[in-house]
């Protein structure tokens, strides 16, 4: 519901976190200041979130939902340089996301290329029906494609669990399945012209099982601003890749091969992908953009994977950082790093001292 309502982290009215001295802080005690950095910037640099206070929005009785796969051979490359024109400006009720991935062909033994067009439209199937042949009639989008539902039951259904599970499973808070994988992930603000899209199938096809997920943007999330909260990534966005490799068990020891796999296939999306910098999705940690060297954090370093996931808020992270954490207690791979300043070294020193003094 993005495109009509904005993220989880901007709708976010109050929240409790324990800080690095370990009190409690709700929104009025945080200041506006670190409530900023959490929503979207947090990531377990700032504290420790024991609760969020999200603001409800309201969803129609009824919401329509499809999934609508379309192979090479049916066109598929043509119906996705299309989608990447309307998906980011078609009725912000109707998110179509994109789940790219190999798939049998035809012919025994053969494999191609599968973009299955799964969306939630908040309204019913006629509105939806004709929402689609105005903006988007090349998906050919027909009512047999389409449930009606209640919001509830399309979270499972966007999530993938087959129609007979209750919705109290979502109470459970577990993963349906457990695999090993390795995501990255781009931002792209031009459509990718149909050359680049074969070049995409080709090295999809080299793989075992590839996924990508084409998440659109546009509707709300073209109208907050940059600087908001932390997460950046706004107007001009049309949509969001993410790259997966998935293995198994059995297959644990050729991890390097489906690594080494998702990394060229991301160097060659470098120039169809944002550029200065290269965006990325913070929640998708992608650690081949930089880490904290020996858990001590460089703002220099740092600076590397924080402009890519937060732009010029990465600036006022690290500012809010060094207020509220300035011995750098919350820290991991990419955590948000404190300044250096004289007074923090000083401050580092005495304290190392009265360690060795009291060993």
């Amino acid at each position: 519901m993005m495109r009509k309502y904005g993220l989880g982290a901007d709708n976010v009215l109050d929240a409790r976190i324990v800080d690095a001295n370990g009190n409690i802080l709700d929104r009025q005690s945080m200041g506006e200041d670190l409530f900023w950095a959490i929503r979207g910037g947090g990531g377990a640099s700032f504290g420790i979130i024991l609760s969020w206070k999200v603001r409800l929005v309201p969803v129609p009785e009824t919401v329509t939902v499809f999934t609508v796969p379309k192979t090479l051979e049916q066109g598929g490359t043509k119906i996705l340089y299309r989608w990447q024109q309307v998906a980011d400006k078609l009725d912000e009720n109707l998110f179509i996301r994109v789940v790219i991935s190999v798939a049998d062909g035809s012919t025994k033994g053969q494999k191609t290329i599968s973009t299955a067009y799964n969306a939630l439209f908040l309204g019913g199937v006629d509105r939806l029906l004709q929402v689609m042949s105005q903006s988007f009639p090349e998906l050919g989008l027909q009512s047999k494609d389409c449930v009606e539902m209640s919001w509830l039951k399309s979270v499972l259904y966007i999530a993938g669990y087959p129609s007979s599970v209750p919705p109290e499973v979502l109470l459970q808070g577990k993963s349906s399945f457990k695999n090993y994988f390795k995501a990255k992930s781009d931002f792209v603000r031009e459509p990718i012209p149909e050359t680049g899209l074969e070049g995409i199938w080709k090295r999809l096809l080299e793989e075992d099982s590839p996924l990508m997920v084409w998440n659109p943007y546009g509707g709300m999330m073209s109208k907050i601003s940059e600087s908001e909260i932390p997460f950046p990534h706004r107007n001009g966005t049309i949509f969001k890749i993410q790259y997966l490799s998935l293995w198994g068990d059995a297959d644990k020891d050729l991890a390097p091969k489906h690594i080494d796999w998702i990394r060229k296939l991301y160097n060659y999306m470098a120039s169809y992908a944002s550029m200065f910098p290269r965006e990325a999705y913070v929640n998708y940690r992608d650690l081949d953009l930089g880490i904290n060297k020996n858990s001590s954090s460089n703002f220099i370093q740092a600076s590397a994977w924080g402009a890519r996931y937060f732009k010029n808020n990465f600036n006022r992270l690290v500012r809010i950082k060094t207020q509220v954490d300035p011995d750098n207690f919350f820290r991991h791979e990419q955590s948000i790093p404190t300044l250096p300043t004289s007074t923090k070294r000083r401050g580092r020193k005495s304290h190392h001292h009265t360690k060795k003094s009291h060993g």
